[in-house]
């Protein structure tokens, strides 16, 4: 009890237990971002095999391999992970950045992965204060972050992310902690049917498809969470921020023409920005449309 009253008094003591309980949490996204992929390619062959009627189930690996087993360990050495040396942020830099076992480079990803998350979180609890706002936002950005950079590494936006993502929205717009339940409805029928058209429309008149049925589920989510009125915004900013990054990485790499891009990461990043800043994102899109 003491703790809660000094979690709802204290800025400074928000943001800390915020800032360090996050450190948690990204550790856990990380085991997200590597394992939730893999879960969903071996059940896709598991289901494959199945509808092919072969008689024995397929063995991927022995024993089970979920979010919980088996414990984490180096891929190169297989040596597994202790507590100690699976601390967030600290024992990354107590290890020098390798394998205890072997010494192997471990990915600057899971230390980056652990302090974006905290920094946001803390960013969040800033403007939210104390309260059952700032549990919601947190849910969605740590979701957003995991969404993002499994989209990023595999082009793939897992429905067991962007559905439950979908769902709490609405839930919690029920008594409208952020928009009232008809905007969020609308936004998620709408965000689904938006990007759903110009996917069919792209696609009769290119002949090719410009983007997956993962970004549908994931802007109906975002409108799930902000209302309907967030989806110009977000369909502008995220087109303009992967069309700036997509010029920029063909200069970088030297390419003169197109390569396949995920679009779930600039839809993640412009929909924390019209949620968190809701208020403030609907004030400036009043101020452009509607000047008088």
């Amino acid at each position: 009890m003491e703790l809660i009253y000094l979690l709802s008094t204290s800025k400074a003591w928000l943001l800390a237990i915020t800032g360090l309980f996050s450190l948690l949490i990204g550790s856990f996204l990380n085991v997200v971002i590597y394992r939730l992929p893999i879960i969903l390619e071996r059940q896709w062959k598991q289901d494959c095999h199945e509808w092919q009627d072969q008689q024995q189930a397929l063995e991927m690996t022995p024993g089970h391999f979920n979010l919980v087993t088996p414990r984490s360990q180096c891929p190169t050495c297989g040596h597994s992970i202790t507590a100690l040396e699976n601390i967030p942020l600290f024992s990354y830099l107590f290890l020098g950045g390798k394998c205890a076992g072997c010494k192997t480079p471990i990915s600057a990803q899971y230390p980056l992965i652990e302090l974006a998350t905290a920094l946001i979180s803390i960013l969040i609890a800033w403007e939210a204060g104390y309260g059952i706002l700032l549990l919601a936002l947190l849910g969605f950005t740590w979701t957003l972050i995991a969404l993002s950079v499994i989209d990023a590494k595999t082009m793939l936006l897992p429905d067991m992310l962007t559905y439950p993502l979908l769902w709490a929205g609405l839930l919690l717009n029920m008594n409208g902690l952020i928009v009232p339940l008809p905007d969020a409805v609308l936004g998620a029928a709408f965000g689904y049917l938006s990007l759903w058209s110009i996917f069919h429309l792209f696609r009769l008149l290119t002949g090719k498809e410009g983007m997956g049925y993962g970004d549908f589920k994931l802007l109906a989510a975002l409108g799930a969470w902000g209302g309907w009125q967030i989806l110009p915004f977000v369909i502008f900013a995220s087109s303009l921020f992967g069309a700036v990054f997509g010029i920029l990485w063909m200069l970088v790499k030297g390419k003169g023409e197109s390569l396949p891009m995920p679009f779930g990461p600039w839809l993640a990043l412009a929909g924390f920005v019209a949620v968190v800043w809701h208020e403030g994102i609907l004030a400036y899109m009043t101020r452009i449309f509607m000047p008088f």
